[in-house]
């Protein structure tokens, strides 16, 4: 599904210029030549000449599968002198009629009712695969290969590495016959250098690469959400990548010019985003200090407050209480109200001692953490909306981009432990998740007023001072935010859908 969305971009990308595009820091790695990708895309229009066996041809050169079954994506089928094509990035097939030479009927059909949804007088049918080269350009790549595996095979056996040695050649030149047969192999990308032609180092054509395809370069506007994690994800990237791969080549896995199929460089990416908008509840330095321009969006429209700040402490000496004995309490008092609770922890080990503690009290609890898989996740996020239980506990929930209306209290434990859980950003972050609900409230447990909490608490206050304001300036009564439940289950839905397919 990803790689279909992937294909729906490029695709729009290089045929109009109305175009918006969500895409996640991956939009910063190799995706093949743009010239390439478009050079071997089919144009069909009605009464355009051309013969069954000249369209099979060209569909088969750039990479489609022939099948007698349903089409799936990257497939086509013909009957006749009819063909069904699913392009890689469509949902709906093609369907293509010829008569007596010529393109009669241009089609978009359900591929498995074969029910027609639209009658189209054109279409342009792009490559199912980024990495696409000519001949020439292959038997190229493929000498270029085979020189570089024998200078790595000799480097190998010159230290007695001869597993290593046998292992690459092995692996090498079953690519290289892929490539040599049908122009394709799994992990092509990792010849990008040699199948484009780029000098060792040069910097991969990525998805920024298409947007700034002809007399479009710099010609449109990058937002960059969550700029204060995402910015750091970027500079990251390159360094993690380039680690990863030096293992695979330590070991034989990969030729060395495998380090060319890489993420740009922070530096690269900033040449190529042209105008920027950083947007974020808790920006960076480097985003405060890069802009010419800081705009506040505070005032919420629905009139919703930041909420309240408790500070209690971690261990109450004279009540003799600590804080899970305090957050019992409250947790009661949510579960009455059929209200919803985050607590955030420091630890895994303490988010799963917790849900235990609270499970054996009776209470509807779940935990989520890294280590949950991606699925499960949604799962929970969305079991928690409907009220299948009622608080959940995790480690960095900030990171979850939570945004949920029902929640009324945010309880953040050891909040006083200086670092990059409990620092200024995250700590607004954790407590912004209290943000959707008239009755939102944040309890810090803490032992000591850290410069963190001063700071997010100072922060928090400013702007409840500012929304008060305005709201009793323009006479609004605050209300809770709505949000559809359904949003959540949308990846488990996708992947329910495709085993189906399947």
């Amino acid at each position: 599904e990803i790689d279909r969305f992937r294909h729906q971009a490029t695709s729009a990308l290089s045929t109009r210029k109305d175009v918006i595009i969500v895409a996640s820091v991956s939009c910063i790695y190799n995706l093949g030549l743009p010239s390439s990708y478009m050079e071997k895309s089919i144009h069909l229009e009605l009464e355009k000449p051309i013969t069954r066996g000249d369209l099979i041809r060209q569909l088969a050169k750039i990479q489609f599968n022939r099948t007698n079954s349903i089409v799936k994506r990257g497939e086509f089928r013909v009957r006749g002198d009819v063909f069904e094509i699913l392009a890689a990035g469509e949902k709906n097939a093609f369907q293509i009629t010829l008569n007596q030479q010529k393109i009669e009927k241009i089609f978009v059909i359900n591929p498995l009712t074969r029910k027609v949804l639209q009658d189209l007088k054109e279409i342009i049918i792009f490559p199912p695969k980024h990495f696409v080269s000519n001949q020439p350009a292959i038997e190229s790549a493929i000498k270029e290969i085979n020189k570089e595996l024998k200078e790595r095979i000799s480097f190998f056996k010159g230290k007695g590495l001869y597993l290593e040695a046998e292992r690459l050649e092995r692996r090498t030149r079953f690519d290289m016959e892929m490539l040599r047969s049908i122009g394709y192999c799994h992990g092509i990308e990792n010849y990008s250098r040699h199948l484009t032609g780029k000098a060792s180092g040069e910097p991969p054509e990525t998805l920024l690469s298409y947007l700034s395809l002809g007399d479009n370069k710099h010609n449109f506007l990058t937002i960059i959400d969550e700029s204060h994690i995402a910015v750091p994800q970027i500079h990251g990237m390159f360094q993690g990548d380039k680690a990863r791969k030096e293992v695979l080549i330590k070991y034989g896995w990969r030729l060395p010019s495998a380090l060319d199929n890489r993420p740009l460089s922070f530096r690269e990416f900033e040449k190529r985003i042209g105008q920027t908008i950083f947007t974020s509840a808790t920006p960076g330095d480097w985003e405060l200090n890069k802009s010419s321009r800081v705009a506040e969006q505070i005032n919420r429209p629905t009139g919703l407050v930041d909420p309240p700040i408790i500070i209690r402490p971690v261990f109450d000496k004279e009540k003799q209480i600590s804080q899970v004995d305090d957050l019992f309490e409250e947790i009661k008092l949510i579960c009455k109200k059929n209200q919803r609770a985050i607590v955030n922890t420091l630890t895994k080990r303490m988010a799963e001692d917790l849900h235990a503690f609270f499970k054996r009290k009776g209470f509807k609890f779940r935990y989520i953490h890294s280590e949950i898989k991606t699925l499960e996740r949604a799962e929970i996020l969305t079991d928690f909306r409907k009220g299948k239980f009622n608080v959940l506990i995790g480690v960095n929930l900030l990171r979850e981009g939570l945004d949920f209306p029902e929640v009324t209290l945010v309880a953040i434990l050891d909040s006083d432990r200086e670092g990059f859980l409990r620092n200024e950003r995250s700590l607004m972050q954790s407590m912004g998740r209290a943000a959707r609900n008239i009755d939102g409230r944040v309890i810090l447990y803490a032992d000591e007023m850290t410069g963190s909490i001063k700071r997010a608490v100072a922060e928090v206050e400013r702007r409840r001072k500012i929304q008060l304001a305005y709201n009793k300036k323009n006479h609004i009564v605050p209300k809770s935010i709505e949000k559809d439940i359904e949003q959540l289950i949308d990846l488990k839905e996708i992947t329910k859908e495709e085993s189906l397919w399947e």
